[in-house]
C-alpha cells in the first residue's frame, strides 16, 4: 500500500479572498486523491469560513494528524509575508514551498490567483522544479554569552528602538572591524532578500544563483556607508556600542525579534539549512524582475525581442 500524499496549505486567514482560494485548493487536491494539511489556527479559520463543509472537514491538522516529515509540498496562498510564515513552519523538514500570490508584488510566489486550478494540476503531477535558497543563522551575544538564536530567509536587521535616537554601531567582517557610525540600522541580507528590505534601503539586486551575503546600512551618518556584497563564507557582525544613546532591536524576516541593549553583538553567517522553493517556470531571473517590478522594456531590440 502506497503512502498517502499530503500537501500543506498555508494561507493569510485574515482575508476572505485567501480563505476562498484555500477552499478552492482543498477541493482540487481532494478530487485528485491528495490530502490537504493545515496548522491548527488556519484550519479553524478555514472550517469556520466554509461553514463546516465536507471538504473542510477532510483537512488534516499539522502536528496532530500529520508531521512535517509526511509532507511532500507546501502550497502558500498570500504574499511574501505568508511565504516567510510557511518557511518558518517547515524549517526542520525543508519541505518545498510553492507560492500563489494573493498580495501585491509577491516576489517569492510562483503563480497568481487566477492560476490556482492550473497550479494545483501541476502539483498533482509533481510537475515542478525545486530550487535551493540560501538562509542565515543569526545569534545575539551579550558579555560573551549567546542569549538568542534564530534564522532568516530574507534578512536580519539591527534597528534603533526609538525613533528620535540614532543607534551607534560598529560593523565587522571576518573578525575585523570595518567602520563605526550612527545610523537607523543595518540590514544583513541573502540574495533572496536583496529584493526586499535591502532593496528599499538602496542595496543591490543580487541574482539568486549568486552565493553571497549583503550588508546595507540604513540612513548612516558616515562617509563610508556603502552597501557591501560579501563572501558567503564570511562572518558578519554588528555591535551596539556602549556610547549608543538608544537601544536596538533585531528583526529577522520581520517575524522574529529580540531587544539589543548597549554592548549586544549580532553575528550572521550562512546557514547549513536552505529553504527550498518549488518553481513552475524556468525563465531567467531578469524576466521575474521585469514582471514583478513592472519595469519598462519597450523598444528593446535584442535577439528574442519578437517573442515579447
Amino acid at each position: 500500500m502506497t503512502n498517502p500524499r499530503l500537501v500543506l496549505l498555508v494561507s493569510h486567514t485574515a482575508r476572505n479572498e485567501a480563505l476562498s482560494a484555500t477552499l478552492e485548493c482543498v477541493e482540487a487536491l481532494l478530487k485528485a486523491g491528495i490530502t490537504p494539511v493545515m496548522e491548527q489556527q488556519a484550519l479553524s479559520a478555514t472550517v469556520k469560513y466554509a461553514g463546516n463543509s465536507a471538504p473542510a472537514n477532510a483537512i488534516l491538522e499539522l502536528g496532530k494528524d500529520a508531521t512535517q516529515a509526511d509532507l511532500e509540498l507546501a502550497v502558500v496562498l498570500g504574499g511574501d509575508g505568508t511565504i516567510l510564515k510557511a518557511a518558518e513552519l517547515v524549517r526542520d523538514s525543508q519541505t518545498p514551498l510553492l507560492g500563489i500570490n494573493l498580495g501585491h508584488v509577491g516576489f517569492l510566489a510562483e503563480s497568481e490567483k487566477n492560476e490556482i486550478s492550473a497550479t494545483i494540476a501541476r502539483v498533482v503531477k509533481k510537475d515542478y522544479l525545486v530550487k535551493e535558497r540560501l538562509t542565515l543563522d543569526v545569534s545575539v551575544k551579550l558579555d560573551g554569552k549567546e542569549v538568542y538564536r534564530t534564522w532568516a530567509l530574507n534578512e536580519a536587521t539591527v534597528e534603533k528602538s526609538a525613533r528620535e535616537r540614532m543607534l551607534e554601531v560598529v560593523v565587522e567582517v571576518d573578525g575585523r572591524p570595518l567602520s563605526s557610525f550612527g545610523c537607523d540600522g543595518i540590514v544583513m541580507s541573502t540574495p533572496t532578500g536583496s529584493t526586499a528590505y535591502a532593496f528599499s534601503a538602496g542595496g543591490p539586486v543580487v541574482w539568486p544563483a549568486v552565493d553571497a551575503l549583503l550588508m546595507v546600512p540604513l540612513s548612516a551618518h558616515a562617509l563610508f556607508a556603502r552597501p557591501l556584497v560579501i563572501s558567503p563564507n564570511s562572518l558578519l557582525a554588528v555591535e551596539v556600542l556602549q556610547r549608543s544613546a538608544g537601544t536596538g532591536v533585531l528583526w529577522c524576516d520581520g517575524r522574529r525579534s529580540t531587544e539589543l541593549p548597549a554592548g549586544a553583538r549580532v553575528e550572521v553567517r550562512k546557514s547549513e539549512k536552505s529553504v527550498r522553493l518549488a518553481r513552475l517556470r524556468q525563465g531567467p531571473f531578469t524576466d521575474r524582475l521585469v514582471k514583478k517590478f513592472s519595469l519598462p522594456v519597450a523598444g528593446w531590440r535584442g535577439p528574442d525581442s519578437k517573442k515579447d
